[in-house]
């Protein structure tokens, strides 16, 4: 099949979930990601692994750890999910998206085992949308020799399907509340199905947790005999400052003194905590024997780059797009406005999807802004923009209910003083929507 209907059958599985046909099937496990990766050859076991879970920061860690990597000289490969424009984002090699034709040929290759496979009865069901991206990173980073492999966790990390790795290090980031109805309503339950990618003497950087998610955590961890690099605990952060949103810090290894300069260009102080997660991991590996040098470290952390999470689009007004659909996004969302933009105006474009928290969220960004503009991206998934009104309007001060999220946007632009800001946030559905209109909008407005 060519790229185009590779997409098409791609979406005709669902989205990021099984189908409502495969539910009589049991597809929350990990059997049928195994069969396919056996029929494959083991892919997965072709190149050393980094294998990262957490409800937020897990992306930024990945895209740290993969940075520092390809900066010391390894061919990488990294795996993340969703995507914010196009599917290639989530198979990348060296920092390159997979291009049209590779997409198609691996996504064929993969198609072609599948159908056997069931012809055969060795598979119950079709694998889900996700497995299948999770087999074409697989299958595509062994065909192009990597040499090593970054993978961020889908949903969870007990059941997901990446989680047939073994990896050389795990890594969990913080984790809060989301994904509730498959997660567990519990932060033990849910630091239960993180913790589900710890494998028997697999070391993990551990970022700073709540007391309850980091005892389940370690309970796993002890049962698993896995050594524990508690990230807290491993680093002195000193001479920390901001410039124009993003953290800098002299950061001292406790062990062993030496001392790092970091300096990520991901606006937000959070990314000083996803960037210690891959210095952790970093540290480790090159304690493994890899060729990593302390300086590859600071210029991999220095020179990542992951849209979408408080990327700026342009300054006079600051636009910034945030992926914020949680609550513990948007308390560091809250904090980097009150931080960075204390006084001025915030025009704040809003949408969500209908298994959020969307009062909580509301209530911690929408008195924070001048207006709060609520819309949707074209997802079935997303609550309308009239239903967010009712749910979460009374958060804002002023608000404005504009269901076609290009027309918000436009709207809250022509607003906006030179001195004021506009975030687009709550969905990565709508950042993502947004951000391509952005790319075309000089075209768009000519038409």
């Amino acid at each position: 099949m060519n790229y185009d209907a590779g997409v098409r059958y791609l979406l005709s599985l669902g989205r990021e979930l099984a189908a409502p046909t495969q539910a009589s099937a049991t597809k929350f496990n990990l059997e049928n990601i195994t069969i396919l990766a056996e029929r494959l050859g083991r892919p997965d076991r072709a190149y050393p692994t980094a294998h990262i879970a957490g409800t937020n920061g897990k992306g930024s860690t990945a895209a740290f750890l993969e940075s520092i990597l390809r900066h010391a000289g390894f061919r990488t490969g990294l795996n993340t999910s969703p995507h914010l424009e196009r599917i290639n984002e989530r198979i990348r090699i060296n920092g390159e998206e997979i291009t049209d034709d590779a997409f198609a040929e691996t996504l064929t290759r993969i198609h072609t085992l599948i159908e056997e496979l069931l012809a055969a009865g060795k598979l119950r069901a079709h694998p889900t949308y996700f497995e299948c991206v999770t087999a074409m990173a697989f299958e595509f980073f062994a065909h192009e020799r990597v040499e090593f492999g970054v993978f961020e966790v889908g949903l969870g990390g007990r059941l997901d399907a990446t989680n047939i790795l073994h990896p050389l290090i795990s890594i969990i980031t913080r984790i809060d509340f989301d994904h509730e109805n498959f997660l567990g309503h519990s932060l033990r339950e849910i630091a239960g199905e993180k913790a589900g990618i710890l494998k028997p003497s697999v070391p993990v950087v551990l970022a700073e947790q709540s007391a309850e998610a980091r005892e389940v955590i370690l309970a796993r961890a002890h049962e698993f005999h896995c050594p524990i690099l508690d990230v807290p605990n491993l680093f002195r952060i000193e001479n920390e400052s901001t410039q124009d949103g993003c953290v800098r810090a002299r950061v001292t290894e406790i062990a062993s003194g030496t001392a790092f300069e970091i300096a990520p260009s991901l606006p937000g102080r959070f990314q000083l905590q996803n960037a210690l997660n891959a210095l952790a991991a970093a540290r480790y590996l090159q304690q493994r024997g890899f060729r990593i040098t302390n300086e590859s470290i600071t210029e991999g952390i220095a020179n990542t780059v992951w849209p979408g999470r408080l990327e700026k689009l342009q300054s006079h007004p600051a636009v910034y797009l945030d992926g914020a659909h949680n609550p513990s996004a948007a308390r560091e969302l809250a904090a980097f406005l009150d931080r960075n933009f204390f006084g001025r105006k915030i025009w704040l474009l809003y949408a969500a999807l209908r298994d959020k928290a969307v009062d909580e969220v509301a209530g911690l960004l929408f008195p924070r802004a001048e207006e709060v503009i609520l819309t949707a991206p074209r997802t079935p998934r997303a609550v309308s923009a009239a239903r967010l009104a009712e749910i979460a309007g009374h958060h804002a001060a002023r608000f404005s209910v504009i269901p076609e999220a290009e027309q918000a946007f436009d709207y809250a632009l022509a607003k906006a003083a030179a001195d004021d800001a506009v975030f687009v946030t709550g969905s990565l559905y709508l950042v993502g929507q947004l951000r391509h209109y952005w790319k075309h909008r000089a075209q768009v407005a000519t038409r």
